[in-house]
């Protein structure tokens, strides 16, 4: 089965070209070891697959073999009582073989809808406890692809090609002795035909692994395309900027591109079926053509109805050893399947727990920068030997150009990154000792860029805390300046708020964000840049709320309005990932430095504003 679960017919899948070869992955024990896992805890129902599989396929025989008796001791005989015992045992055999055909598919299908749940709840709890590099770094298509295609494809290989390979051994095993005991030298002919198969299979196998694998490129990037350009922000880029017409044509030109591998890839080999139907008649004639001799010729005992059994139980030799021969293939693409999910299984996660995490007793979100060095990958350093202290009850101010690094500090504090050289401490403690939801409990970021879930402003508040009380969001929304706003509105906290909060203002957004982390109740808080994309009037409204809550709370501020800014205890000047000056705004102002600089041009021109 190729990548992303799509399945292709029962043709051409027995040929591995060398490039195949080359790209498949490489099957080993541990591997093995590791699909069948996911197996383990559902053996009691495997067990009884098997049992009705084994069954299912002696019993599926049964008709074929009984053909040969009504033949023989059924019409030729003139015995009406055989015919219609033979009748009616042939019938209900088949019955019973599709009946048995049928709770084996149940439980089949029960045990690969269970395994998916299982990888998908592992898959998901997996990529929540990835880093925030992750998912800054990674293709998000390729991430849902993961989540949904990919596993979506485990429960076609627990179907369809372990169920295969279980079923079509045993009847293929069964057919043929049965059919050594009727006649072994027709027997012997019969099998001389099935390698005839393998021709046509290797030739139409020898684009099918390249065609599949394009396919699921060529879905991985439509994935790409629907996550950027269908989400609010991609929508409204393309709107803003009119490309419509210009993703249009992107897309129609994939989508074009994924028909044309679709068609290739069904129509790849159809040349084998001809070859195929030409083969199935070839078998039963030469059955028919030997057995006349032997029986005309020879004075054989074979009869009629024996030969009719052979040439019945030949033709249910064929699709077994078809689907076997293509099993291969098959094989290699399930394990390629299950490769790309264990890939992503075994990224490691960059920020883990400690092994043995502190929780403090006492919270007071006081934070030390100790010689802290970071960087996103060795080729550019983004911090360099960052220090400084921030007293518990105490505010930072922390200012400087665009990409000098401001963002990246605060980062470093509930470790959505860590540290490349030096320390940060949390209560006296480095963060990477402490219990992580310990920490990231303690610290609450209000963004510039507010993410609230499609819901209501009822539901996006008590994702902070999900026992609070109507008391408790009127204080918060009170204090984050917001609450009048939510009382004007007819369904008061249960006003829808639309995907990605679109039905509220900027303003209105980053008030209830406020809110939001206040209901967290957090010893730190960090706004990061909290005003900067609003205009003049929710500015103010928002200015308003956090001027009282850093009075009272340890706060680290990275803000452009100069009111801001004078409200800190104190003022870091960073530049090219350093802290180059530091201090109250009355010493800093006139050193004629970079915070002098940003002052003449950002903070003293926003304020007159």
């Amino acid at each position: 089965m190729p990548p992303g679960g799509r399945m292709g017919g029962p043709i051409m899948r027995g040929f591995m070209t060398e490039e195949e070869k080359e790209s498949a992955p490489k099957i080993t024990f541990a591997l093995i070891k590791r699909v069948f896992a996911y197996l383990k805890p559902y053996w009691k129902q495997l067990i009884l697959v098997l049992l009705a599989i084994a069954l299912s396929s002696v019993l599926s025989l049964a008709p074929s073999i009984l053909t040969g008796k009504i033949i023989d001791e059924g019409i030729v005989g003139r015995s009406m009582r055989l015919l219609i015992i033979y009748i009616v045992a042939s019938f209900l055999t088949n019955l019973g073989s599709n009946m048995i055909g049928v709770l084996e598919s149940y439980i089949n299908n029960w045990i690969a809808q269970h395994i998916t749940y299982d990888m998908r709840n592992q898959m998901y709890g997996h990529l929540q406890g990835m880093s925030h590099r992750f998912f800054t770094t990674n293709n998000q298509g390729d991430i849902i692809t993961r989540m949904t295609s990919d596993i979506d494809g485990v429960e076609s290989v627990i179907t369809n090609t372990f169920r295969q390979i279980l079923s079509n051994s045993i009847t293929l095993i069964f057919a043929i002795i049965a059919m050594f005991q009727k006649n072994w030298i027709l027997a012997l002919l019969g099998i001389a035909v099935i390698p005839l198969f393998v021709i046509p299979t290797r030739k139409a196998g020898k684009t099918r692994w390249t065609l599949t694998r394009d396919a699921q490129d060529c879905n991985d990037k439509i994935n790409g395309i629907l996550n950027e350009k269908l989400s609010v922000s991609g929508q409204l880029l393309v709107k803003l900027f009119c490309k419509e017409d210009v993703e249009m044509e992107n897309y129609r030109s994939v989508n074009s591109q994924m028909v044309k591998l679709n068609i290739k890839e069904r129509m790849a080999g159809r040349w084998f079926f001809v070859v195929l139907n030409t083969v199935t008649n070839i078998g039963p004639m030469l059955l028919y053509l030997v057995g006349g001799i032997l029986i005309m010729k020879y004075d054989s005992s074979l009869t009629v109805g024996d030969i009719t059994v052979l040439v019945a139980l030949l033709g249910r030799t064929y699709m077994p050893v078809n689907s076997l021969l293509n099993i291969q293939v098959d094989w290699m693409r399930s394990m390629a399947l299950f490769t790309r999910i264990f890939d992503y299984f075994d990224m490691p996660r960059e920020i883990e727990n400690a092994k043995d995490p502190i929780t403090p007793a006492k919270t007071t979100g006081r934070v030390e920068f100790k010689h802290v060095d970071f960087s996103y990958d060795p080729d550019r350093q983004i911090l360099k030997d960052v220090t400084f202290t921030l007293e518990s009850g105490n505010s930072i101010a922390i200012v400087g150009p665009s990409g000098s690094g401001k963002s990246t500090i605060i980062n470093l504090i509930p470790r959505l990154y860590d540290v490349c050289g030096g320390e940060v401490d949390f209560d006296g403690v480095d963060v990477r000792k402490l219990d992580l939801k310990y920490l990231r409990k303690n610290v609450g970021v209000v963004s510039q860029e507010t993410y609230l879930f499609n819901g209501t402003i009822r539901e996006n508040l008590m994702y902070a805390k999900p026992d609070a009380t109507e008391e408790d969001l009127i204080k918060a929304c009170e204090k984050a300046n917001i609450y009048d706003f939510i009382q004007a509105q007819e369904a008061g906290f249960d006003t829808m708020v639309g995907n990605r909060g679109l039905k509220l203002s900027g303003g209105e957004k980053q008030r209830i964000s406020i809110a939001r982390v206040l209901l967290k109740d957090p010893a730190l808080l960090i706004f990061d840049e909290a005003t900067s994309a609003l205009d003049s009037i929710s500015e103010s409204k928002i200015q308003e709320a956090i001027d009282p809550i850093i009075e009272s709370r340890t706060s680290i501020l990275i803000a452009h309005r100069l009111s801001t800014i004078l409200a800190a205890d104190e003022i870091l000047v960073v530049k090219d990932g350093e802290i180059v000056e530091r201090g109250k705004h009355s010493e800093l102002v006139g050193l004629g430095g970079v915070y002098t600089e940003l002052y003449n041009t950002q903070f003293k021109k926003i304020n007159e504003l």
